[in-house]
Protein backbone atom coordinates (compact mmCIF):
# COMPACT_ATOMS: atom_id res chain seq x y z
CA UNK A 1 0.00 0.00 0.00
CA UNK A 2 3.01 2.31 0.28
CA UNK A 3 3.35 2.94 -3.45
CA UNK A 4 1.45 4.88 -6.11
CA UNK A 5 -1.12 7.48 -5.10
CA UNK A 6 -2.14 7.86 -1.47
CA UNK A 7 -5.08 10.28 -1.40
CA UNK A 8 -5.50 12.50 1.66
CA UNK A 9 -9.07 13.83 1.89
CA UNK A 10 -10.38 16.90 3.62
CA UNK A 11 -12.45 16.25 6.74
CA UNK A 12 -15.37 18.67 6.30
CA UNK A 13 -16.41 20.30 9.56
CA UNK A 14 -19.36 22.71 9.26
CA UNK A 15 -20.86 24.92 11.97
CA UNK A 16 -23.13 21.94 12.76
CA UNK A 17 -20.12 19.65 13.33
CA UNK A 18 -18.46 16.86 11.36
CA UNK A 19 -20.16 16.59 7.97
CA UNK A 20 -20.47 12.83 7.66
CA UNK A 21 -22.38 12.88 4.38
CA UNK A 22 -19.90 15.31 2.86
CA UNK A 23 -17.00 13.13 3.95
CA UNK A 24 -18.60 10.09 2.36
CA UNK A 25 -19.11 12.00 -0.89
CA UNK A 26 -15.42 12.89 -0.88
CA UNK A 27 -14.47 9.27 -0.21
CA UNK A 28 -16.63 8.15 -3.13
CA UNK A 29 -14.68 10.44 -5.47
CA UNK A 30 -11.44 8.88 -4.23
CA UNK A 31 -12.54 5.26 -4.50
CA UNK A 32 -13.88 5.83 -8.01
CA UNK A 33 -10.33 6.59 -9.14
CA UNK A 34 -8.88 3.35 -7.78
CA UNK A 35 -6.10 5.01 -5.78
CA UNK A 36 -3.40 3.02 -4.02
CA UNK A 37 -4.49 4.03 -0.53
CA UNK A 38 -6.48 6.60 1.44
CA UNK A 39 -4.84 8.64 4.19
CA UNK A 40 -7.41 10.06 6.60
CA UNK A 41 -6.97 12.58 9.38
CA UNK A 42 -3.80 14.07 7.95
CA UNK A 43 -3.11 17.79 8.13
CA UNK A 44 -5.78 18.56 5.53
CA UNK A 45 -7.93 16.08 7.42
CA UNK A 46 -7.78 18.42 10.46
CA UNK A 47 -6.72 15.73 12.96
CA UNK A 48 -5.33 18.33 15.36
CA UNK A 49 -8.73 20.03 15.72
CA UNK A 50 -10.85 16.94 16.34
CA UNK A 51 -11.77 14.96 19.43
CA UNK A 52 -10.86 11.34 19.97
CA UNK A 53 -14.50 10.35 19.44
CA UNK A 54 -14.67 12.25 16.15
CA UNK A 55 -11.42 10.73 14.95
CA UNK A 56 -12.62 7.23 15.75
CA UNK A 57 -15.84 7.84 13.84
CA UNK A 58 -13.98 9.26 10.84
CA UNK A 59 -11.65 6.26 10.73
CA UNK A 60 -14.62 3.89 10.90
CA UNK A 61 -16.45 5.67 8.07
CA UNK A 62 -13.31 5.76 5.91
CA UNK A 63 -12.74 2.05 6.32
CA UNK A 64 -16.38 1.16 5.66
CA UNK A 65 -16.46 3.19 2.42
CA UNK A 66 -12.99 2.43 1.04
CA UNK A 67 -13.85 -1.00 -0.35
CA UNK A 68 -10.63 -2.91 -1.01
CA UNK A 69 -8.48 0.24 -0.90
CA UNK A 70 -6.18 0.29 2.16
CA UNK A 71 -6.79 3.05 4.71
CA UNK A 72 -4.05 4.77 6.70
CA UNK A 73 -5.12 6.74 9.79
CA UNK A 74 -3.13 9.53 11.41
CA UNK A 75 -2.71 9.07 15.18
CA UNK A 76 -0.77 12.24 15.94
CA UNK A 77 -1.19 13.81 19.38
CA UNK A 78 0.96 15.67 21.90
CA UNK A 79 1.29 12.78 24.37
CA UNK A 80 2.49 9.24 23.78
CA UNK A 81 -0.35 7.84 25.87
CA UNK A 82 -2.91 9.55 23.63
CA UNK A 83 -1.12 8.36 20.49
CA UNK A 84 -1.49 4.78 21.73
CA UNK A 85 -5.17 5.29 22.57
CA UNK A 86 -5.75 6.72 19.09
CA UNK A 87 -3.89 3.73 17.65
CA UNK A 88 -6.29 1.44 19.52
CA UNK A 89 -9.25 3.29 18.00
CA UNK A 90 -7.80 3.27 14.48
CA UNK A 91 -7.01 -0.44 14.63
CA UNK A 92 -10.45 -1.20 16.03
CA UNK A 93 -11.89 0.65 13.03
CA UNK A 94 -9.89 -1.61 10.72
CA UNK A 95 -7.04 0.72 9.75
CA UNK A 96 -4.48 -0.92 7.47
CA UNK A 97 -1.69 1.42 8.58
CA UNK A 98 -0.99 4.26 11.00
CA UNK A 99 0.54 7.66 10.22
CA UNK A 100 2.47 9.37 13.01
CA UNK A 101 3.73 12.96 13.11
CA UNK A 102 5.87 13.97 16.13
CA UNK A 103 3.45 16.56 17.49
CA UNK A 104 4.46 18.42 20.65
CA UNK A 105 3.94 21.66 22.56
CA UNK A 106 7.53 21.53 23.82
CA UNK A 107 10.43 21.30 21.37
CA UNK A 108 11.32 17.65 20.94
CA UNK A 109 14.81 16.16 20.91
CA UNK A 110 15.84 13.34 18.61
CA UNK A 111 15.77 10.75 21.38
CA UNK A 112 12.25 11.78 22.35
CA UNK A 113 11.01 11.42 18.78
CA UNK A 114 12.73 8.05 18.49
CA UNK A 115 11.05 6.99 21.74
CA UNK A 116 7.65 8.04 20.42
CA UNK A 117 8.01 5.88 17.31
CA UNK A 118 9.50 3.04 19.33
CA UNK A 119 6.47 3.05 21.62
CA UNK A 120 4.03 2.96 18.71
CA UNK A 121 5.97 0.34 16.77
CA UNK A 122 5.96 -1.97 19.80
CA UNK A 123 2.25 -1.34 20.38
CA UNK A 124 0.75 -1.38 16.89
CA UNK A 125 -0.32 -4.47 14.99
CA UNK A 126 -0.34 -2.71 11.59
CA UNK A 127 2.41 -0.91 9.65
CA UNK A 128 3.46 2.63 10.56
CA UNK A 129 4.38 5.55 8.30
CA UNK A 130 6.65 8.34 9.58
CA UNK A 131 5.06 11.75 9.00
CA UNK A 132 7.83 14.31 8.45
CA UNK A 133 6.06 17.68 8.34
CA UNK A 134 8.17 20.41 9.95
CA UNK A 135 5.72 23.07 8.82
CA UNK A 136 3.18 21.84 11.37
CA UNK A 137 5.23 19.90 13.94
CA UNK A 138 8.24 22.25 13.94
CA UNK A 139 10.51 19.23 14.25
CA UNK A 140 13.29 18.68 11.71
CA UNK A 141 14.20 15.07 11.03
CA UNK A 142 17.73 14.22 10.00
CA UNK A 143 18.23 11.40 7.51
CA UNK A 144 20.13 9.59 10.24
CA UNK A 145 17.12 9.75 12.58
CA UNK A 146 14.86 8.55 9.78
CA UNK A 147 17.21 5.62 9.34
CA UNK A 148 17.15 4.72 13.05
CA UNK A 149 13.37 4.88 13.23
CA UNK A 150 12.95 2.97 9.96
CA UNK A 151 14.72 -0.02 11.54
CA UNK A 152 12.03 -0.34 14.19
CA UNK A 153 9.52 -3.18 13.66
CA UNK A 154 6.59 -2.24 11.45
CA UNK A 155 7.95 1.03 10.01
CA UNK A 156 7.17 0.80 6.29
CA UNK A 157 7.26 4.29 4.78
CA UNK A 158 8.36 7.89 5.29
CA UNK A 159 6.21 10.82 4.21
CA UNK A 160 8.73 13.57 3.48
CA UNK A 161 8.10 17.25 2.75
CA UNK A 162 8.88 18.85 -0.59
CA UNK A 163 12.22 18.16 -2.28
CA UNK A 164 14.53 20.73 -3.94
CA UNK A 165 13.25 22.09 -7.25
CA UNK A 166 16.40 21.07 -9.11
CA UNK A 167 16.01 17.50 -10.42
CA UNK A 168 19.66 16.75 -9.66
CA UNK A 169 19.39 18.11 -6.11
CA UNK A 170 16.12 16.23 -5.57
CA UNK A 171 17.70 13.00 -6.78
CA UNK A 172 20.64 13.48 -4.43
CA UNK A 173 18.31 14.23 -1.52
CA UNK A 174 16.15 11.13 -2.09
CA UNK A 175 19.13 8.86 -2.73
CA UNK A 176 20.85 9.99 0.48
CA UNK A 177 17.72 9.28 2.51
CA UNK A 178 17.23 5.88 0.88
CA UNK A 179 20.82 4.96 1.66
CA UNK A 180 19.91 5.22 5.35
CA UNK A 181 16.83 2.98 5.14
CA UNK A 182 16.43 -0.78 5.37
CA UNK A 183 15.02 -2.66 2.41
CA UNK A 184 11.25 -2.49 2.13
CA UNK A 185 10.78 1.02 3.55
CA UNK A 186 9.45 3.38 0.89
CA UNK A 187 9.89 7.12 0.57
CA UNK A 188 6.79 9.16 -0.24
CA UNK A 189 6.65 12.76 -1.37
CA UNK A 190 4.19 15.30 -0.03
CA UNK A 191 4.09 19.00 -0.79
CA UNK A 192 2.04 18.66 -3.95
CA UNK A 193 3.90 21.28 -5.98
CA UNK A 194 7.10 19.21 -5.76
CA UNK A 195 5.44 15.82 -6.24
CA UNK A 196 6.59 15.46 -9.85
CA UNK A 197 10.19 16.22 -8.94
CA UNK A 198 10.03 13.80 -6.02
CA UNK A 199 8.50 11.00 -8.07
CA UNK A 200 11.08 11.45 -10.81
CA UNK A 201 13.80 11.40 -8.13
CA UNK A 202 12.72 7.96 -6.94
CA UNK A 203 9.93 8.47 -4.41
CA UNK A 204 7.63 5.46 -4.63
CA UNK A 205 4.43 7.12 -3.43
CA UNK A 206 2.77 10.52 -3.58
CA UNK A 207 0.99 11.38 -0.32
CA UNK A 208 -1.34 13.80 -2.01
CA UNK A 209 -3.69 16.56 -0.92
CA UNK A 210 -4.73 17.06 -4.56
CA UNK A 211 -5.58 13.36 -4.75
CA UNK A 212 -7.92 13.74 -1.79
CA UNK A 213 -10.35 15.79 -3.87
CA UNK A 214 -9.16 15.40 -7.47
CA UNK A 215 -7.97 11.78 -7.49
CA UNK A 216 -8.27 11.17 -11.23
CA UNK A 217 -6.11 14.21 -11.93
CA UNK A 218 -3.49 13.17 -9.38
CA UNK A 219 -3.49 9.55 -10.48
CA UNK A 220 -2.53 10.56 -14.01
CA UNK A 221 0.75 11.78 -12.53
CA UNK A 222 1.52 8.68 -10.45
CA UNK A 223 0.51 6.40 -13.31
CA UNK A 224 2.92 8.24 -15.62
CA UNK A 225 5.65 7.94 -12.98
CA UNK A 226 5.02 4.19 -12.69
CA UNK A 227 5.50 3.89 -16.46
CA UNK A 228 8.77 5.80 -16.27
CA UNK A 229 7.38 8.71 -18.34
CA UNK A 230 9.43 11.40 -16.64
CA UNK A 231 8.65 14.22 -19.06
CA UNK A 232 4.94 13.41 -18.90
CA UNK A 233 5.06 13.58 -15.09
CA UNK A 234 6.57 17.07 -15.28
CA UNK A 235 4.09 18.23 -17.94
CA UNK A 236 1.08 17.05 -15.94
CA UNK A 237 2.33 18.77 -12.80
CA UNK A 238 3.22 22.01 -14.57
CA UNK A 239 -0.31 22.10 -15.94
CA UNK A 240 -1.52 22.25 -12.31
CA UNK A 241 0.59 25.30 -11.49
CA UNK A 242 -2.50 27.49 -10.90
CA UNK A 243 -3.58 25.06 -8.16
CA UNK A 244 -0.13 25.06 -6.58
CA UNK A 245 -0.21 28.87 -6.71
CA UNK A 246 -3.49 28.85 -4.76
CA UNK A 247 -1.91 26.65 -2.09
CA UNK A 248 0.97 29.09 -1.69
CA UNK A 249 -1.28 32.15 -1.69
CA UNK A 250 -3.54 30.81 1.07
CA UNK A 251 -0.95 29.51 3.56
CA UNK A 252 -1.24 25.89 2.51
CA UNK A 253 -3.80 23.60 0.97
CA UNK A 254 -6.51 23.19 3.58
CA UNK A 255 -8.45 26.41 2.94
CA UNK A 256 -8.27 25.85 -0.81
CA UNK A 257 -9.49 22.26 -0.50
CA UNK A 258 -12.33 23.35 1.77
CA UNK A 259 -13.35 26.00 -0.75
CA UNK A 260 -13.16 23.44 -3.55
CA UNK A 261 -15.36 21.00 -1.62
CA UNK A 262 -17.95 23.74 -1.33
CA UNK A 263 -17.69 24.68 -5.00
CA UNK A 264 -18.22 21.04 -5.99
CA UNK A 265 -21.25 20.73 -3.70
CA UNK A 266 -19.59 18.07 -1.57
CA UNK A 267 -19.96 20.06 1.64
CA UNK A 268 -20.91 23.55 2.74
CA UNK A 269 -18.86 26.59 1.76
CA UNK A 270 -17.81 26.88 5.40
CA UNK A 271 -16.42 23.44 6.22
CA UNK A 272 -13.33 24.18 8.32
CA UNK A 273 -12.96 23.62 12.08
CA UNK A 274 -12.49 26.80 14.08
CA UNK A 275 -10.39 28.81 14.47
CA UNK A 276 -9.79 28.22 10.73
CA UNK A 277 -11.96 30.39 8.50
CA UNK A 278 -13.17 29.91 4.93
CA UNK A 279 -11.80 31.94 2.06
CA UNK A 280 -13.48 35.15 0.96
CA UNK A 281 -16.12 35.15 -1.76
CA UNK A 282 -13.62 36.49 -4.29
CA UNK A 283 -11.04 33.88 -3.37
CA UNK A 284 -13.62 31.09 -3.63
CA UNK A 285 -14.44 32.37 -7.11
CA UNK A 286 -10.74 32.05 -7.98
CA UNK A 287 -10.76 28.46 -6.75
CA UNK A 288 -13.85 27.70 -8.83
CA UNK A 289 -12.22 29.22 -11.89
CA UNK A 290 -9.12 27.06 -11.48
CA UNK A 291 -11.21 23.91 -11.08
CA UNK A 292 -13.08 24.71 -14.27
CA UNK A 293 -10.06 25.81 -16.30
CA UNK A 294 -7.95 22.80 -15.36
CA UNK A 295 -10.90 20.38 -15.52
CA UNK A 296 -9.89 18.96 -12.15
CA UNK A 297 -11.58 15.69 -11.27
Amino acid sequence: MFTGLSAFPLTPVTPAGFDERGFIRILERITSAGVGSVGVLGSTGSYAYLTRTQRSRIATIAKSHAGNIPVMVCVGSVSTDEVLRLADDAQAAGADALLLPPVSYQTLRDEEVFGLFEALSQYASVPVCIYDNPGTTHFEFSDELHGRIARLPGIKSIKIPGVPSSPDDALARVQRLKSMLPEGVTVGISGDASAATGLNAGCEVWYSVCGGLFPHTAKEITDAAARGERERVVQLSERLQPLWDLFRRHCGSIRVMAAAAGVLGLSEADCLPRPLRPLSTDDIADVAAVITRLELR
